[in-house]
């Protein structure tokens, strides 16, 4: 975890090699130090997101922002899945005061940076 200039705790969830549900809700899991009961579906991702008492110490007073990495092939193996990964971001960012989820690099770490355009 690191800083931004916001203060806020920073989480960023890699989704470099991830081309299903099943691997996006265990990167998840695994980024967003969520439980052994996490249900890994969309319904639990948005709970566990928007639930402040599974945020790091110190990112209810803070602020927490996930910062989704990677995420492109997953987008274009998935398009459907993706917009729902989309939606639910969006919900428990909705529900979670403090919450804030966005889409950073869409292309591999190991790769350079995404073009515009």
């Amino acid at each position: 975890m690191t800083e931004d200039p916001a203060g806020r705790i920073v989480i960023t969830l890699d989704l470099d090699g991830v081309t299903d549900k099943a691997g996006l809700m265990d990167r998840c899991a695994r980024a967003l130090g969520l439980p052994e009961w996490f249900g890994r579906n969309w319904d639990a991702l948005a709970d566990s997101l928007s639930d402040d008492t599974l945020w790091p110490a110190g990112a209810v007073e803070r602020g927490l922002l996930v910062v989704v990495r990677g995420w492109r092939a997953y987008a274009e193996a998935r398009p459907e899945e993706w917009q729902v990964a989309e939606e639910v971001f969006a919900e428990a960012t909705d529900r979670g005061a403090g919450l804030f989820v966005t889409l950073g690099p869409g292309g591999s770490s190991k790769q350079g940076p995404d073009q515009p355009g």
